[in-house]
């Protein structure tokens, strides 16, 4: 079956030219030109990852991101930027998206970006090992769900990905870079603050006190470390 993209974008030229790159590579592809068609386009067509663009006609890309992720919390979001700066990019990781791309950017760019969600987003077989429980937690790489105390936190692909690497290293310290091959790939064009965001959005959900992180810890000058009660 085929990966199906949203494509949320207000200039039809650069709609047109980045839908036929998606095609050629073998996506479906959405159209939408405005926030509200996007929405309404992801509702009926439930797409697996959407390429939405920031400054849109009618509610921008940070509220439609923000709208998808409440309402998809599996979908892969990658947010198009015309700034180079990084509020834009922090913004967008803030409300949930996976990924970003600053325009102009290289077609095969966004296809490689593309590839690494949908590898975050690939089923795994079903066996013993597919649980992972670590008290509180308890992580189901099956069914990609992940519990605390028995109730469900919703997580991002990207979300998801970065947990199930800690619960799979308990108390190893890992650096940036490490997270960042893990996660996004070899392949990924960018800094390593799209994992600081990352890892504050996961405190908001894991911790009882995110200013005061119990199990992910900050190992200064080098990273991250998950800190297992076992």
């Amino acid at each position: 079956m085929k990966t199906k993209i949203l494509l949320v974008e207000d200039e039809e030229s650069i709609r047109k030219f980045v839908k036929i790159n998606l095609e050629r590579e073998g996506y479906e592809v959405l159209e939408a030109g405005t926030g509200e068609e996007g929405v309404l386009v992801a509702n009926k067509e439930n797409p697996d990852i959407v390429v939405l663009d920031i400054m849109l006609p009618g509610i921008d890309g940070f509220e439609v991101c923000k709208i998808l992720r409440g309402e998809f919390p599996n979908l892969g979001i990658i947010m198009l930027t015309a700034k180079a700066e990084d509020y834009d990019k922090i913004m967008g990781l803030q409300y949930g998206c996976d990924d970003y791309l600053t325009k102009p950017f290289n077609p095969t760019e966004l296809t490689l970006r593309i590839k690494s969600i949908e590898r975050r987003l690939e089923p795994e077989e079903k066996d013993e090992s597919n649980l992972i429980i670590q008290p509180p937690f308890k992580l189901d790489t099956y069914s990609r769900k992940f519990y605390k105390d028995d109730e469900e936190l919703e997580l991002t692909p990207t979300e998801f990905q970065i947990i199930k690497i800690f619960m799979e290293n308990p108390k190893k310290a890992l650096n940036r870079d490490e997270i960042l091959k893990l996660v996004w790939g070899d392949d990924f064009i960018g800094d390593s603050k799209i994992v600081d965001v990352n890892i504050r959005r996961l405190r908001s959900k894991v911790e009882e006190n995110s200013a005061k992180p119990k199990y992910i810890e900050t190992v200064w000058g080098l990273g991250y470390r998950w800190q297992s009660e076992v």
